[in-house]
């Protein structure tokens, strides 16, 4: 099945979750993956210069080393990270994805903290509840041309590892993963509200929060790596397949595509959440050919 064929598959109630892979897809500019942004800071912070990060570390904890070893700036480490996406510009391909999402009320879920998903439509940012908003944790924020009023059913962008709007709300570092996962654990596990108990996908702690998306719409991943350091993600996709275990009733699908091959660990863990992958041959058929 490629991914034109599943979007047009009966019954499908799709949420598109997309990684930093759409802003690399046909672009001239090199440096535009974590990897780079992290080592250019710290060159600059550091002052050492590392041509790439080393084994033995994972890009979140390069972060936190990074953080540390750093001499005390004007600057949080965030808003400098944030400051080099600044230029970053709508694509084709952000065009092409947005649009067809927006016709087919499809939540759109990112990785990404900059804006160039939801320039598209030159969307401002809304807040599902106004007075519990924080700009620590934004979960309840999206970017949508139009009001959101059922999360799972409504077109709107939403930014599950923060934003460049609210730097302090960038995901980067181990222990900001950490941070997210201590965040949604009282959504799923704590008091009678929670999801695991509950079982009612419809009225429960997160249900005005991106949550909702992840564990009410099937998931179609592409553009993101999903790898080992991918804890928050992987932990949250742990906890999805447990729920749907629990309670079959509210069982949703997972799609994970792919162009390079699958190391054999990152194959093993997707299998086990109950993932379909679907490898391509070609970017252009994740990026182009299906939304046209």
């Amino acid at each position: 099945m490629d991914l034109k064929t599943l979007l047009n598959k009966a019954g499908l109630k799709p949420a598109l979750v997309i990684g930093n892979g759409i802003n690399r897809y046909n672009s001239d500019d090199k440096n535009n993956s974590w990897e780079k942004l992290l080592i250019r800071l710290w060159s600059k912070r550091v002052g050492t210069k590392a041509l790439d990060i080393p084994i033995g570390i994972s890009l979140t904890e390069f972060y936190d080393a990074l953080d540390l070893t750093s001499e005390k700036q004007s600057k949080s480490l965030q808003v400098e990270f944030c400051e080099l996406m600044a230029k970053w510009q709508v694509k084709p391909q952000h065009k092409l994805i947005v649009e067809w999402a927006s016709k087919n009320n499809a939540p759109i879920l990112t990785t990404n903290f900059e804006s160039t998903l939801s320039d598209v439509f030159d969307a401002k940012i809304k807040h599902l509840e106004p007075k519990k908003f924080t700009d620590y944790y934004p979960w309840g924020s999206y970017y949508s041309p139009n009001i959101v009023k059922n999360i799972s059913d409504d077109f709107g962008i939403w930014h599950i590892n923060g934003l460049q709007k609210y730097s302090r709300s960038i995901r980067l570092g181990l222990s900001h993963y950490m941070g997210a996962v201590e965040r949604a654990r009282p959504y799923l596990h704590r008091g009678n509200d929670r999801l695991f108990k509950t079982a009612d996908v419809n009225n429960w702690l997160g249900k005005n929060t991106w949550l909702n998306i992840f564990f009410k719409n099937d998931l179609i991943f592409f553009g993101l790596a999903l790898d080992s350091a991918e804890i928050f993600l992987r932990w949250l996709l742990i906890e999805r397949a447990k729920f749907f275990k629990k309670h079959p009733q509210c069982k949703r699908e997972g799609y994970y595509f792919h162009v390079d091959k699958l190391p054999l660990g990152q194959k093993l863990f997707l299998e086990s959440i109950g993932f379909k992958i679907i490898q391509v041959t070609d970017y252009i058929e994740i990026y182009e050919n299906p939304w046209q």
